[in-house]
């Protein structure tokens, strides 16, 4: 276990972090306007938006991140996705919780959800998606 946690895991972190950060402005740009200039309700603002983040993510992961190499890029990407979908699922109980039983403000409870599953994000993905062993075994 103590392999997994390495210094270039913790650069990953990082990078995956900073790359988070730019999903934050997506996520929060497109849930604004989806919930507060089209009116869509806001848990499917906030699906909308976090969505939309979760693909620019897997880009920008993809490329400077994980530098993945893999050639089945629609599989990789499903399974950031994915793991992405599940996110979104942790995200928006976090938020039902935060919003509807503590009285917290939307806005307050999506940057505490986004830190929580940040965490989720990265080590999922480092885990599955973007594992070198993972994707040798899926390419035969």
């Amino acid at each position: 276990m103590t392999d997994f946690f390495t210094a270039e895991l913790f650069q990953k972190f990082i990078k995956f972090g900073i790359v988070g950060f730019s999903g934050v402005f997506v996520d929060f740009g497109i849930t604004w306007l989806t919930k507060e200039k089209l009116n869509i309700p806001k848990y499917v603002a906030n699906a909308i938006g976090f969505s939309t983040a979760a693909s620019t993510n897997y880009l920008l992961n993809r490329i400077w991140t994980f530098e993945s190499t893999n050639p089945k890029v629609m599989l990789e990407y499903g399974e950031f996705f994915l793991i992405s979908m599940v996110g979104l699922a942790i995200n928006t109980l976090i938020l039902y919780i935060l919003v509807s039983k503590f009285k917290w403000n939307f806005y307050f409870s999506k940057i505490f959800a986004i830190g929580f599953v940040t965490i989720w994000n990265f080590l999922a993905n480092a885990i599955i998606t973007f594992n070198p062993a993972h994707t040798a075994a899926l390419l035969f």
